[in-house]
């Protein structure tokens, strides 16, 4: 099957993006690009928690991209393992910089 690439929309403001989020994980981390193009996301919350977990992920997007929490919303996908994530004043630029760290 063809990998599809991972895709950051330039937003008004900053940049969004897709995220499948994995939990339970031993560490909070990156894991690379999900099939469907989502940035690919392993957390340490459980499942049963969502506003839990969506408070994971903010806190550590916003440690890796290096921006408040308070710039990152969750536009889409309150409750489930795909969401769709805003990043106010983030130049899409740093975060495919960002990926590529990731990946090395």
């Amino acid at each position: 099957m063809p990998r599809r690439k991972f895709e950051i929309r330039d937003a008004v403001g900053g940049a969004a993006f897709a995220v499948h989020v994995i939990t339970r994980a031993e560490r909070a981390e990156v894991a690379g690009v999900h099939e469907g193009g989502a940035l690919r996301i392993r957390l340490t919350s459980s499942p049963t928690d969502p506003e839990l977990v969506n408070q994971e992920l903010v806190a550590f997007l916003a440690g890796w991209l290096q921006v408040a929490p308070a710039a990152i919303q969750i536009v889409a996908g309150l409750k489930g393992r795909d969401k769709l994530v805003s990043v106010d004043g983030l130049d899409p630029a740093v975060l495919d910089e960002r990926l590529a760290g990731s990946e090395s």
